[in-house]
């Protein structure tokens, strides 16, 4: 898979605010690759409430804002590409070379990069399982934190196997049991979290299936968003030509639903403070 706009738009974002550096292995952005940047502002607009600004990298490029403050980045590079719309997450590493031969000798691809940027350097790859997700080393910024702020409420990957996903990601990204100011993954039940001091940033899940027509049972990374009202959100999607996936039916009582929108990208509200 391919994801140059995902590429882009972190590169552009970060430039655009802070030169700090992040604990290595934290999700540090989160992309979408789209087919029609207007039909894709509109559509999020209405369900997250989101407005935009332009990321710098021409028209087909924009950066989403939550109350002022970045969410994501959106490139409509989909059709030219020709890739599934999706949400794409990207995770901070000190040698994004180094990172890359990691993936590469556990059995993944690096479909794209390593590239340089002007504030750092990137790549996209897809776990061996087919996840696609994105590896960072540069300057993050520091007013976007998973589970805070703007941020995406929390991220989740749907995997074939919880234990394999969990040491392949642990032995690219550094994830251990236990680290002092790192990240920690640990295994519950029936499924791994990864928390940083005690903050759920990031679960694992079993129950992918790979080369299956439903795209919400192939291994993939998921995102979740926060909102203030669930049902409101539902319905802002429905009326925008969005679907609801998960559950079935919209309740007054609803605190989380998935949905795709009208490109086919799955994505999920939540009204649950964590993970």
């Amino acid at each position: 898979m391919t994801d140059e706009g995902g590429v882009s738009g972190v590169e552009q974002d970060n430039r655009d605010k802070t030169e700090s550096q992040t604990v290595a292995g934290a999700p540090c952005w989160v992309t979408l690759l789209s087919r029609e940047l207007p039909a894709a502002q509109a559509f999020y607009g209405d369900v997250l409430g989101w407005s935009y600004r332009p990321a710098g990298l021409g028209e087909d490029f924009c950066v989403a804002l939550s109350d002022g403050m970045p969410v994501a980045g959106i490139g409509a590079l989909a059709s030219s590409l020709q890739v599934a719309v999706s949400w794409t997450p990207y995770f901070a590493v000190a040698d994004v070379d180094a990172a890359a031969a990691r993936i590469r000798e556990r059995g993944a691809t690096v479909a794209v990069g390593p590239l340089a940027f002007h504030s750092g350097r990137a790549a996209l790859a897809t776990d061996p399982d087919g996840a696609a997700f994105g590896i960072w080393e540069g300057a993050v910024r520091s007013d976007w934190t998973v589970g805070r702020g703007s941020a995406p409420a929390w991220l989740e990957l749907r995997t074939r196997d919880t234990t394999d996903a969990a040491r392949f990601y642990s032995q690219v990204l550094g994830w251990a049991p236990e680290t002092e100011g790192g990240f920690t993954l640990v295994r519950e039940d029936d499924h791994a979290v990864l928390r940083q001091d005690e903050h759920v940033v990031a679960k694992i899940r079993d129950g992918g299936v790979q080369a299956v027509p439903d795209p919400r049972i192939r291994p993939r990374w998921h995102v979740y968003f926060r909102v203030g009202e669930v049902p409101g959100a539902v319905d802002a999607a429905l009326k925008s030509g969005g679907a609801l996936l998960s559950p079935e039916a919209a309740s007054p009582e609803l605190r989380e639903a998935t949905l795709r929108d009208p490109d086919g990208a799955l994505f999920t509200v939540t009204s649950e403070a964590t993970g």
